[in-house]
């Protein structure tokens, strides 16, 4: 099963469009519809038994709440918004059922998805968004057109990292100097969660680590919140639930 990033292929091509659709919009309107259709026939013919699920997000996002040093996303201009990404959405979900999700980012649905549905499925997330490295199991990336796997301790180092440096994108705030270089000196060499954990209360303080922390936790199932390692249940166990096949 492919699990497609479809908020990253049409903003793509919608990008890629900008210019010509300021200009003369119907045509570059046919001309963006032909290039997402052929960017997503390119993927699918890599995977030629493969069904596939396209996912978009919708209204609403849980994020927006948690956010309290920073508004989530708050420096992205509407005005910046391609010309062209709403009528491609609209096309993904007319000619290639694309599912758009509601209160949560496709994402989340799709590391949910790639979480619950491996044993018979064998998953395979499609993006180029390096917020999907911190889920265990295969990737692709459709630009390289490479396919690699993430292990439990990548993926989770990955996280760990994350929440150090932040993410300037969506305007979540890590700490003051600490580039990738900074986060893998200090989360590199790590063996356990609550090792990770405790250096990232350590340079952040409890809240605003916590906070960074469920801001870029990509959900493993529906209406998850994540906690940090010594406050959940064996049950809530985030990382290490189960072996991912990579076939």
């Amino acid at each position: 099963m492919l699990l497609i990033d479809g908020d990253i292929y049409c903003y793509r091509v919608a990008c890629a469009c900008e210019t010509d659709a300021q200009e003369h919009f119907s045509t570059a309107l046919s001309q963006a519809r032909r290039a997402l259709d052929s960017l997503i026939a390119d993927t699918l013919v890599v995977y030629p038994d493969h069904n596939y699920v396209f996912y978009l997000t919708g209204k609403g996002n849980f994020r927006n709440e948690v956010a309290v040093t920073a508004p989530y996303k708050g420096n992205r201009k509407t005005k910046d918004r391609p010309l062209l990404l709403s009528v491609l959405r609209d096309h993904a979900v007319d000619v290639w059922d694309a599912v758009v999700v509601e209160g949560e980012e496709a994402d989340d649905a799709i590391a949910t998805a790639a979480s619950t549905a491996y044993l018979n499925d064998h998953p395979i997330m499609v993006s180029i968004d390096k917020d999907f490295d911190q889920v265990e199991g295969l990737h692709y990336n459709f630009i390289k057109r490479h396919e690699y796997f993430v292990s439990t301790d990548q993926g989770m180092k990955s996280f760990y990292k994350q929440i150090l440096t932040g993410d300037t994108i969506d305007n979540i705030i890590g700490v003051d100097g600490i580039g990738a270089g900074g986060a893998e000196d200090l989360i590199g060499n790590c063996r356990k969660e609550t090792d990770m954990w405790d250096i990232c209360e350590d340079q952040l303080g409890y809240d605003r680590a916590l906070e960074n922390a469920r801001l870029l936790w990509l959900r493993r199932r529906a209406g998850q919140m994540w906690m940090p390692p010594r406050e959940r249940s064996e049950e809530g166990r985030f990382y290490g639930q189960a072996t991912r096949s990579t076939h």
